[in-house]
């Protein structure tokens, strides 16, 4: 009996049904390999995509997304998936083989200075790897008082000091206010704000699969905000912002203690607290929470470059532009940063 072949094709609107589905049935897939991303990706940033998927019959058994982004600031990429911190390949070892010499092959076509696939865990040993950036995923249970006494003595002490300042915490209707926190914070650390238009895309492209968390003072002053993915039983706080007052009442801490207690009673159990920079603040504090350190295994083909790229805050060319756009007005840096911003990725 002849074997059924493998092909692979590229996502079309009429296919996004079955790609989803797919997706959600798969165990190494994620919120990031949805096709939605394909529209946000291309309509809000503008930039090329390539969303791959290798069928047997009819049926989808492996998927890759990919975006160009062609930047002369910060180079000439195919990546999985920009704006994502998961995107690589996911499906069965036959597709992910055939996607993969796809991608290879889409890469050399377009000329791209490397080839990026941001994996869970690593693929191919014998290519170059970015070593800078950890996942943090822990196991929640149903029950309130459990996922609490988990939580080290420390860090259970801050959630304790955010109740006993009153402070409450509410889903928000659209990301006015969680906007305004947001963009402030990141201005704060020297870093262009995505554009506004971005946060109001997730929320309507994936409904209550995307949710606004904002906890707020008793005078009802919004200090602190996050905006989180759902994906099958995994909650996923994504971008967060604090006021500058949240420190002191432990807003921060007391935010993803909500947003942990909410996920649970909703029937998440697993709580993914997302990529950090290792040695870094967030780092920290993930793992004051906890949680253990995984390193993510983002894996490069590189074709007119000779390294592994840099292109985020810890790489010493940026310090003298952190520090120019931390003197900026809110209103200026929230115009000019999505033009740059759009480029990283």
């Amino acid at each position: 009996m002849d074997r059924v072949p493998v092909v692979v094709r590229q996502l079309t609107g009429a296919d996004h049904g079955r790609w989803d589905a797919f997706v959600r049935s798969c165990p190494d897939a994620t919120f990031f390999h949805l096709s939605a991303w394909q529209g946000i990706i291309r309509e809000i940033f503008r930039h090329r995509t390539f969303f791959l998927y290798a069928e047997r019959a009819g049926d989808i058994i492996a998927v890759l997304p990919l975006a160009e982004v062609n930047s002369r600031l910060f180079g000439h990429a195919l990546t999985s998936l920009p704006f994502c911190v998961y995107g690589g390949p996911a499906g069965d070892p036959e597709g992910i083989a055939l996607v993969e010499a796809e991608a290879e092959t889409l890469a050399r076509r377009l000329r791209v200075q490397h080839l990026e696939l941001r994996n869970l865990t690593p693929r191919h040993e014998e290519w170059p790897r970015q070593d800078l950036y950890v996942t943090f995923r822990k196991e929640i249970q149903a029950d309130d008082d459990t996922n609490l006494l988990a939580i080290p003595r420390k860090q259970r002490a801050m959630v304790r000091k955010g109740i006993r300042h009153g402070l409450t915490s509410r889903v928000e209707p659209d990301v006015e206010r969680f906007f305004s926190l947001y963009a402030d914070n990141v201005l704060r650390h020297g870093t262009p704000a995505l554009p506004k238009a971005f946060f109001t895309r997730l929320t309507k492209e994936f409904g209550p699969d995307c949710e606004v968390l904002t906890v707020s003072d008793a005078d009802g002053n919004a200090l602190s905000s996050v905006l989180s993915f759902y994906f099958r039983d995994e909650v996923l706080p994504y971008y967060a912002g604090d006021a500058v007052m949240a420190r002191d009442v432990a807003a921060n801490d007391f935010k993803y203690w909500e947003l942990m207690r909410r996920a649970a009673a909703r029937g998440c159990r697993l709580f993914d607290f997302g990529r950090s920079k290792i040695g870094t603040g967030p780092f920290s504090f993930k793992k004051n929470w906890g949680f253990e350190p995984q390193p993510l295994s983002y894996e490069y083909r590189l074709y007119r470059r000779d390294s592994v790229p840099q292109n985020n805050p810890m790489n010493p060319k940026y310090r003298a532009f952190i520090a120019l756009w931390r003197r900026l007005p809110i209103r200026m840096a929230n115009a000019i940063g999505p033009h740059i911003v759009r480029n990283l990725g």
